[in-house]
């Protein structure tokens, strides 16, 4: 019995050559488009697995409720009190540094090693990395102490046996007490070396309201995060009872104005996909479940092609289910034989879908900046499972449908003259076709918003500026920068320098609250050279800039953009009769003189932040702060002063440090990246769907109008002409598109405005894709379903009308 079934499907498929190409042909883009959004999901999911303690670690994220802001930071006090009142607290580890390079010398070498970490004394209980050099315990209890990975290890020393050997970096001497091999599973935390920022421990030991660290909770077995976040609301009770002190404010007032209010615990597998916030960098779950619903949707499309062509092709099966009925087949033999046709189908095409992901990983990999391979078992059980799901939605639908036809109707012939499943076609090629409106519409709404963003003023020009950093450690580096400036000014090319701490492009920020009286927001402080926004072609709305020869300058006067002033809820005049006291300069008061137009310093993806601008040796450690100098080069030879500068750097400014630098246009730039790849993707996809349905619509209509032909034999008899007979094959067709573009807009409509939402610049909803939609659709229906019905008025009329 199977071996007959199989010669009826082969049979079949070879009769049908068209619609099993199609198929096939759909299927197989599909689950490979399945297949690699999985893969691209799988992978960010992955890391810190390999961690053995990752059920009990978590980490810190607070929230400020009066601005919905989510912050990843925490101050040493609230961490060591969370420890000593909270009992489900094991430990805590705190960091505040990561990537760090620096300029290392051993007996043997001295070389620039990257990937530094600073760390409290815990982080090998929290990243217990294999030893392979050493011990764990108490590796970083002492100041000196340094721990290193197997790499940093070679460079170092040309031996993984490091332990008790010397090494000095920034003028300070440190112990190797330990040598680890990085974990070979995906994650976000593979330092190079390790060390304790001792100063910044000492000083910071009393700071509550120094958020300088990200941090690490380790709960005890079996303890509830739910319960260490209600059991931390009473230590940033504590934290806004002392801060509040001489204030004028009730802790109350005080917390809900500065805030944090509440924190969330994030688990340590999570924190890569999952975190609001993350020292780390936080992923897009979003973008991922769009993109993998997206392709899902492909499949979904392929499968309604599969349905769409098995009831059209009915007419052609009806004689084959009359004979097997009258001779005693069942219903369920049939139904069986149906089910094994379509999932013959979807099989192939799963090992071709296999085939075509191997040949694309590479290409995918280049675009994700990925190292991905096809070889974990989840993505062959996952799209085994899709198949199947494929086999029962194609295959029911058409099985159940052919297995219902009645053998005496059947064999008399009168099948294909009735109505029978024209309303199941009719309805699944209407889904298929407003899914494809859903595309157009989607991809040529992503597209005019990331070209809005790209095209934006910006309020800056960052053109020709290069951003060189330079060693942070280095005693009293506002002096460093001051002399490299008059230095580099020297070079020829250099057009103009300065030095402004917050830089475009990067996550690079510092913030603090800024008070007056009873009010207060929260607002970032960028340290700078007078110069700074002048540098920048910033706008000045009103009052003055800061003026080297002006004491004052460099004492007690910041200039704000419009964002602060709004934020407050202020007019310009009160601004600039105002005070303000700064939280990261306790007891100061500064004076506002001069207001600029807001700028983009971070993605536009948000909206601008309220900033201060103030000299850096107004602050008494800002200046300590100073990172970077950004040089303005002429536009007639940018490489040649490049190469001059890069030359000085090396050879009389820093050597044994690689010149690290960057164009501050260039680097604005990356922050479209994520969005310019959604665009990317969403072309590419609603090509794929495109293709598939425009193919599955060609095939249906073929089968349809095939059916057709003696109809039109007779119509053409009877002095039909050939326009009037096309228009009337293809209306039914273009009928269905209407509807379909018409269902499609409130949806596309409401999905879109929600991907808007995300963006704080954002184009308003327009008309256009929609009507684009509607034409382009409405014409591609045309143009598929009149190539056929174009050919069926070339019929034979003898052939089909000798008989009648």
């Amino acid at each position: 019995m199977l071996t007959n079934w199989l010669k009826i499907a082969l049979i079949n498929y070879k009769k049908n050559g068209l619609s099993t190409f199609i198929n096939l042909f759909g299927l197989t883009i599909g689950l490979t488009g399945f297949m690699l959004i999985l893969m691209h999901w799988n992978d960010e999911e992955s890391y810190e697995k390999w961690n053995p303690k990752k059920d009990q670690i978590y980490a810190f994220q607070s929230l400020y409720k009066r601005t919905n802001y989510y912050g990843d930071n925490i101050s040493y006090p609230l961490a060591t009190n969370a420890l000593k009142i909270i009992p489900e607290v094991q430990d805590f580890v705190i960091f505040n540094g990561s990537d760090i390079g620096v300029k290392m010398t051993t007996k043997y070498t001295t070389t620039f090693q990257q990937g530094g970490f600073t760390s409290s004394e815990s982080f090998l209980t929290f990243f217990p990395f294999k030893i392979i050099s050493g011990h764990a315990k108490d590796a970083l209890k002492s100041d000196a102490s340094i721990i290193i990975s197997r790499q940093a290890a070679m460079n170092l020393f040309g031996t993984i046996n490091a332990v008790g050997e010397s090494l000095k970096f920034d003028d300070k001497n440190y112990i190797v007490t330990a040598v680890y091999e990085l974990p070979e599973g995906n994650s976000q935390i593979k330092p190079q070396f390790v060390f304790k920022p001792v100063e910044g421990f000492k000083h910071d030991k009393e700071q509550w309201n120094n958020f300088n660290y990200g941090c690490f909770f380790m709960l005890k077995k079996g303890a509830s995060p739910a319960t260490f976040e209600n059991k931390f609301k009473d230590i940033l009770t504590l934290r806004s009872s002392i801060d509040a002190r001489g204030t004028g404010m009730t802790t109350e007032q005080f917390a809900d104005l500065h805030g944090p209010n509440s924190v969330q615990l994030i688990p340590l597998d999570q924190l890569k996909l999952h975190a609001k916030a993350s020292w780390f960098g936080a992923g897009d779950f979003r973008t991922i479940m769009i993109l993998f619903s997206l392709s899902v949707l492909i499949v979904i499309l392929s499968a309604i092609n599969f349905i769409n062509l098995k009831t059209a092709e009915a007419s052609q099966r009806a004689k084959e289910v009359g004979v097997r009925k009258a001779i005693g087949g069942t219903k369920r033999s049939l139904m069986l034989q149906f089910f094994l046709e379509t999932f013959i189908v979807c099989l192939l095409s799963y090992f071709l879908s296999l085939a075509l992901t191997e040949l694309l990983l590479p290409s995918f990999n280049k675009f994700f900046n990925k190292e991905i391979e096809l070889k974990d078992w989840h993505i062959y059980v996952y799209s085994l499972a899709m198949v199947i799901v494929v086999t029962l939605l194609s295959g029911l639908i058409p099985a159940f449908y052919l297995s219902n036809f009645k053998a005496i109707e059947t064999l008399k012939g009168n099948f294909s003259r009735s109505k029978h499943g024209v309303w199941l076609r009719n309805g699944i090629l209407t889904l298929q076709l407003i899914i494809s409106s859903f595309f157009i519409i989607g991809g040529l709404i992503v597209h005019s918003q990331v070209k809005y963003m790209m095209n934006k003023d910006l309020g800056f020009n960052g053109n020709q500026i290069m951003m060189i950093n330079f060693n942070e450690s280095t005693p009293k580096a506002w002096l460093k920068y001051e002399r490299l400036k008059n230095e580099i000014s020297k070079i020829n090319g250099v057009e103009d320098i300065s030095f402004g701490e917050s830089v475009a492009g990067t996550g690079r920020r510092s913030s603090s609250n800024m008070d007056y009286e009873q009010q207060s927001i929260n607002a970032e402080n960028s340290a700078m050279d007078y110069n700074y926004l002048q540098f920048l072609d910033v706008k000045l709305l009103k009052g003055r800039w800061l003026n080297p020869h002006l004491a004052s300058d460099t004492i007690n006067t910041v200039i704000v953009n419009e964002a602060f002033v709004k934020k407050f809820g202020w007019t310009d005049e009160q601004i600039f009769q105002r005070e303000i006291k700064p939280g990261f300069d306790e007891g100061k008061k500064y004076k506002v003189v001069g207001i600029v137009k807001d700028f983009n310093l971070r993605s536009l993806k948000y909206q601008v932040e309220p900033i201060m601008f103030f000299h850096y040796k107004q602050s008494s450690w800002k200046r300590f702060n100073v990172y970077n100098i950004q040089v303005k080069i002429k536009s007639d030879d940018i490489e040649g002063t490049v190469a001059r500068l890069k030359k000085f750097w090396q050879t009389s400014e820093e050597p044994g440090y690689p010149f690290d630098y960057y164009f501050l246009n260039h680097k604005f730039a990356k922050t479209f990246e994520m969005y310019q790849k959604q665009q990317t993707l969403f072309t590419i996809l609603n090509a794929m769907v495109l293709m598939v349905a425009l193919l599955g619509l060609f095939a249906l209509s073929s089968l349809m109008i095939e059916q057709k032909l003696k109809d039109v034999a007779i119509r053409k008899t009877l002095g039909a002409s050939d326009r009037i007979l096309v228009f009337g094959l293809t209306r039914q067709f273009l009928w269905i598109a209407v509807i379909a573009v018409l269902i499609s807009i409130p949806i596309c409509y409401f999905l879109m405005n929600e991907w808007l939402k995300d963006f704080a610049y954002r184009i308003d909803m327009p008309v256009w894709p929609f009507v684009v939609s509607f034409l382009v659709l409405l014409g591609l229906t045309f143009a598929v379903v009149s190539i056929k019905a174009y050919k069926a008025t070339k019929v034979d009329l003898i052939k089909y009308l000798k008989y009648e």
